[in-house]
């Protein structure tokens, strides 16, 4: 869910590269053509908005058995200084992120093979502790807080999370270039690999957990080793 560009092109690829049938959806028909020519192999779109509960509905009903389902769905909303921090902005980011992860998930369930997995994708800032991440922390906070009770309560089921760092995806295009070139050069000199992430890197975590049948409960960081306490 969420397989258009970025992480989850990404990760639709590296499954598509196994031989596996793999579905991507995404809201813009024209975009998710181009994933699904670049993707290759076994691989369909459907167009998708996944804020809306009956298009879900109907798209599971199409699937048949879902052996692995990946919620790459995502959103920008809700960053900022705390103190200004508008609640309507944050209500925003839980709205393109959180919920839509959690409708996802319920209306994926009964289509879900027991011995399958989901894995949710939130993001560094859920445990980080940098100024004006209040409001992300929260949003990928709910999302990794759920993760050990779903572990649990929907066993055989196996439901993780990948938490990413900065990487370098689509997703930072609204940065201007220079500028976010100034910015990754920055902090791929204090990240203890020297580089940030790509979106292969985030995809072959992905992949990993889908793969492992002995892991379930994990949020596995991505970060290149940014989040260690000492750093280098």
């Amino acid at each position: 869910m969420g397989g258009s560009s970025g992480i989850g092109e990404a990760t639709a690829t590296a499954f598509a590269a196994d031989g596996a049938e793999v579905v991507v959806t995404g809201r813009d028909r024209d975009r998710l053509d181009a994933a699904v020519a670049r993707i290759g192999g076994k691989t369909t779109g459907h167009p998708l908005d996944a804020t809306d509960p009956a298009a879900l509905a109907a798209f599971f009903a199409t699937t048949g058995a879902v052996d692995h389902l990946v919620v790459a769905v995502s959103g920008a909303a809700g960053a900022g200084p705390f103190a200004q921090l508008d609640l309507a902005e944050l209500a925003a980011g839980f709205d393109a992120k959180f919920w839509p992860q959690v409708r996802v998930l319920q209306a994926a369930l009964p289509h879900l093979r027991e011995d399958g997995s989901v894995t949710l994708i939130t993001a560094a800032s859920a445990r980080a502790a940098f100024p004006g991440t209040a409001g992300l922390a929260a949003i990928n906070g709910a999302l990794e807080a759920m993760v050990p009770p779903l572990a649990v309560e929907l066993a055989p089921l196996r439901v993780n999370a990948v938490s990413p760092g900065v990487i370098d995806t689509p997703w930072w295009d609204r940065v201007p270039a220079e500028q976010r070139a100034a910015l990754f050069e920055g902090l791929a000199a204090t990240t203890p690999v020297g580089r940030v992430g790509r979106a292969e890197d985030v995809a072959r975590a992905i992949h990993l957990l889908a793969a492992n049948g002995f892991v379930t409960g994990v949020v596995l960081d991505c970060t290149g080793g940014a989040n260690l306490p000492t750093g280098r």
